[in-house]
């Protein structure tokens, strides 16, 4: 029996989710204070966009209409345009248009995460945590169970072995949704993408306002010493240094690292001393009676050297 293949669907964006008309749904225009801002996959907005966000609705008001769902006593709930209902905000609009749909909490979360994954403007960070949302949501697992599926699924490739029956369908479902998105599939997405929620804090940051491409940013995160990679990582935010460049700055930090400190004199010193010790044992200057009584001199200069120095110590 031949497996039927599932069809990627075509995702042109928040319509396509639904299976209701979206010309049923006419545009009203609202109070902006009746609009409710749930969870959302974006976190960091970019100032200079933002501004000019704003600029643009002072001007031309908001062109595209907010997708919301009502939630009752004439208020209602924000599905997509969070960047667009912020821009209003500080433009000071008394009311924005709506388009608002009867969704369930999980059909609201979905279109949340796939409209602004579709809109290609989220940091890698964000866009790495939406997709785990929506597979999550979709295979009705924990986050943390879509990685295992993942790893799971790669560790059994690796060994050329089978996998169980739901896993598989799990998988193949994954490889479905990210299909429709339309960037990665499961294995690329496992291993370019899942390491950057693993990324130390500051770097982790910087990813999240935009300052870095994630290729760097996965480079720099190599360096353990956290003033090094701070350091690092503000050099290649403000001259814009290329993957090479960083490269060659991490190796010379790594060679810094493996050769030997400068010694200090006491150390220097404390070497001659062992080093002199030795030669004295295994020379024959003791059967030279005028070198022995040179020796037998430089010592007693030695041990009244050291005599004053304890003294003056104490």
């Amino acid at each position: 029996m031949t497996k039927k293949r599932l069809e990627v669907p075509k995702m042109r964006g928040v319509e396509d989710l639904l299976t209701m008309d979206v010309d049923a749904s006419p545009i009203t225009t609202i109070s902006i204070h009746k609009i409710r801002v749930a969870k959302q996959p974006r976190r960091w907005f970019d100032p200079e966009k933002m501004s000019h966000l704003v600029q643009s609705v002072r001007e031309h008001g908001i062109l595209e209409p907010l997708l919301v769902r009502p939630l009752g006593n004439g208020e209602y709930e924000l599905i997509a345009g969070e960047r667009r209902l912020r821009a209003a905000l500080e433009a000071s609009l008394a009311e924005v248009p709506i388009v608002s749909k009867e969704l369930t909490d999980k059909q609201a979360l979905q279109v949340a995460l796939l409209e602004n994954l579709q809109r290609e403007d989220l940091n890698p960070v964000e866009e790495v945590e939406a997709i785990l949302e929506l597979l999550a949501i979709d295979l009705d697992v924990s986050i943390e169970d879509v990685k295992s599926i993942l790893n799971e699924a790669a560790n059994a490739k690796k060994r050329n072995l089978e996998l169980t029956g739901n896993v598989s369908r799990q998988l193949e479902q994954i490889e479905f949704i990210l299909a429709g998105i339309g960037k990665f599939n499961a294995e690329s997405f496992r291993t370019s993408r899942l390491p950057l929620l693993s990324l130390p804090a500051d770097v982790m940051e910087v990813l999240r306002q935009g300052q870095l491409e994630f290729t760097k940013a996965r480079t720099i995160a190599r360096v353990k010493d956290q003033q090094q990679r701070a350091d690092l990582l503000s050099s290649a935010i403000t001259q814009n240094l290329s993957l090479t460049q960083i490269k060659e700055l991490i190796k010379q930090l790594e060679s810094a690292q493996t050769t030997p400190a400068a010694a200090t004199p006491e150390k220097v010193l404390s070497k001659r001393y062992t080093e002199i010790g030795k030669r004295l044992q295994q020379t024959k200057l003791w059967k030279d009676d005028k070198k022995r009584k040179k020796l037998e001199r430089l010592l007693n200069d030695l041990e009244k050297l050291l005599d004053e120095s304890e003294m003056s110590n104490n």
